[in-house]
């Protein structure tokens, strides 16, 4: 593959990621309807995406298409530290959705008193702050390539700007990144499919054709398409990032032989799943297709609209 078609590609994956995540944010922002618990999520977790798309991805395309970094070591080091931070609040985001949908679905009771609009913006505001603090920390400190400083000065144009992480570093990574988020997610929607299938076997054997019958297949209904958007989030996820993350765990133990073209290109395939997010958890929901539709009306064909819209 050519290095313009190549670079072209990427150019299109940046753009599709920053565009369609800022359909999510401008939506949830604009009708305070969407501003629930679950989408405040869904609203930070498209920030974290854009972000990534806008002062990730540009840098690190020019330096898969040159082979090479011309931004000098600071910049490279903020760089990287944004990479990683970005990376790891968009994989904590997912967790924490799953969470939200866990609740939502498991204890519907007490999820409206557990999980608030304020409780969801302390979860939101720590996942930053430690994000940034514990990724910025790692990458300055270069605490993740201690016994590498041989190899790392070694390569003379490629290398000045990759993060290689040794032996130990290289675990952690695939336990933060991989482990521990694809755990948590699988735990969660084994049990949210198995109280979803025990929701619809009840209804289907007490519901009758009253409205109180109605409502109960409509919230059947929702459950159902809500395991399914997990299991479809979490199928994406795992896809995007195992192998990376067998890269970066198996990469020291062979004394990075893997060429640095190919560690990239899995890099990418990991940044794919952020541009997939705002897929499966926009446009997988009527209430995101009306808000898209309403204000690509408003604002680009230049219908009027009040700001409400009616979402089931």
């Amino acid at each position: 593959m050519s290095l313009r078609s190549q670079s072209q590609r990427e150019i299109k994956m940046s753009k599709c990621e920053i565009f369609g995540n800022l359909l999510i944010i401008i939506s949830i922002t604009h009708f305070k309807q969407l501003q629930s618990p679950t989408h405040l999520l869904v609203q930070s977790l498209a920030v974290c995406d854009c972000l990534l798309g806008l002062l990730v991805m540009p840098y690190s395309m020019v330096r898969a298409v040159e082979g090479c970094w011309f931004f000098g070591d600071v910049i490279c080091k903020v760089h990287s530290s944004l990479n990683v931070t970005l990376c790891f609040s968009s994989l904590i985001h997912l967790c924490l959705i799953s969470i939200d949908r866990y609740w939502a679905i498991c204890d519907p009771l007490k999820y409206k008193i557990r999980i608030t609009n304020n409780t969801v913006n302390v979860c939101i505001t720590f996942t930053w702050i430690f994000s940034f603090v514990y990724c910025f920390s790692v990458v300055f400190s270069g605490v993740f390539a201690v016994g590498l400083e041989a190899y790392i000065l070694q390569m003379s144009c490629f290398g000045g700007c990759v993060v290689f992480f040794n032996k130990e570093w290289g675990l952690t990574c695939v336990i933060l990144v991989f482990i521990i988020p694809g755990t948590i997610m699988s735990s969660l929607y084994i049990t949210i499919f198995t109280v979803v299938k025990k929701h619809a076997k009840v209804l289907s054997e007490k519901v009758s054709v009253t409205t109180t019958g109605v409502n109960s297949q409509s919230s059947a209904h929702r459950e159902r398409k809500a395991a399914k958007t997990l299991a479809l989030v979490m199928g994406v996820y795992f896809i995007c990032w195992l192998p990376f993350s067998i890269a970066s765990a198996v990469y020291p133990y062979f004394n990075f032989v893997t060429p640095a073209d190919v560690f990239e290109a899995l890099g990418w395939f990991a940044y794919f799943n952020s541009t997939c997010n705002p897929l499966i958890y926009g446009f997988f929901y009527p209430c995101f297709q009306k808000a898209f539709k309403t204000l690509i009306f408003t604002y680009i064909c230049g219908f009027n609209h009040s700001g409400t819209l009616t979402f089931e």
